[in-house]
């Protein structure tokens, strides 16, 4: 068979770079062998503010419209809800984090995100007596929900094999590129922290840090803000919420264990007053890059290999925003950004 794409992953920048292919008319096969999972057990929170330091995210003002309004087009497409809205209310450790935040929301920068407005708590089963400072334009993503229907469409419309790409078996030619029996004028590999087995990227550095998340059942705790203090509490329906993230660097496997269970647990403690059992526990590595920035480019000898990775921690945001950059370059030949560009570190590439 003959298409335009053949995409390597289907994480949220695999789903995001085939939203674009899909926007512009063209067409494309998937390749996916489910063997990375950091899209899968993501919090799915979007969020436009470093918390800790009361800044900007890389981009945020940018990608912010384009994430919410790809999500709102896939949740209508799907009929059925992705895109939850909920404030982030964070929670202040003390006076001086009150002032800090106040000066933070009077920068334009800023001032979009960062409400002025005083949040005082007045749930007795969260620990906060120093209140909250509210950020907007914030909310959940419900990732697992999009992943699952997006699998479920494009097998239906035969454009997604459930099969591990050989990369001995690629084929080149002087204008396409072969696997199998499908022929593409590009091939675009979106695998998250699986690019670490790639041989034509394993030259950047791709970190990868490992988080887990806690899913409880807390009745009667009734929040419906995300709230964040060591840890974010995020509600899912009903009494169930996620509790995150830890970051393990050293651990790269997708197995749960048992000392983050208790660094989330422990930090879960002081924070609320009520009962609540926990019900699950899932892990993944996130694709996290060296200077904290996206991977996006072509190979350096490939001219029709291209990559998309390294979205970290903010992927939902971030994902739909580099997907169309990658896409100008490869189809209207528009630069790419320096600092997301692969050819920053053209240096390590040893050919």
């Amino acid at each position: 068979m003959t298409t335009d794409y053949i995409i390597v992953g289907l994480g949220l920048a695999g789903i995001a770079f085939c939203e674009q292919l899909r926007d512009h008319g063209k067409e494309f096969m998937v390749f996916d062998g489910g063997s990375q999972q950091s899209s899968t057990v993501a919090g799915g929170v979007y969020n436009p503010i470093v918390l800790k330091r009361f800044t900007a995210a890389w981009k945020a003002a940018e990608q912010l419209p384009k994430a919410i309004s790809l999500y709102g087009k896939l949740e209508k497409r799907f009929s059925g809800q992705l895109v939850y809205p909920m404030p982030v209310y964070r929670k202040f450790a003390s006076v001086e984090e009150q002032n800090l935040w106040f000066e933070a929301a009077d920068k334009p920068v800023l001032s979009d995100f960062l409400s002025v407005r005083m949040i005082h708590n007045d749930n007795p089963h969260v620990r906060a007596p120093h209140g909250f400072g509210e950020v907007q334009h914030t909310g959940r993503i419900a990732v697992k929900t999009l992943q699952d229907n997006y699998t479920r469409e494009l097998l239906a419309a035969g454009k997604l094999r459930q099969e591990t790409l050989v990369y001995n078996a690629l084929e080149f030619q002087d204008d396409k590129v072969r696997y199998q029996d499908v022929e593409a004028a590009h091939i675009v590999f979106a695998e998250g922290f699986g690019m670490l087995s790639n041989p034509f990227f394993d030259y950047l550095p791709l970190q990868g840090a490992k988080g887990e998340l806690l899913t409880i059942e807390a009745p009667g705790l009734g929040i419906d803000f995300i709230l964040k203090s060591s840890v974010f509490l995020i509600p899912v329906g009903g009494d169930v919420y996620k509790v995150g993230a830890t970051y393990n660097w050293q651990d790269k496997t997708n197995e749960t264990t048992e000392r983050a269970k208790e660094e989330l647990l422990g930090k879960l403690k002081p924070l609320l007053d009520c009962s609540y059992r926990l019900i699950g526990q899932e892990a993944g590595i996130r694709p996290t890059v060296s200077d904290r920035r996206p991977l996006a480019g072509r190979h350096p000898k490939y001219e029709h290999m291209y990559v998309l990775n390294g979205l970290g921690t903010r992927g939902t945001l971030t994902g739909p925003y580099m997907a169309e950059q990658l896409f100008r370059l490869i189809e209207a030949g528009i630069p790419l950004e320096e600092e997301i560009n692969i050819d920053r570190f053209r240096a390590r590439y040893s050919g």
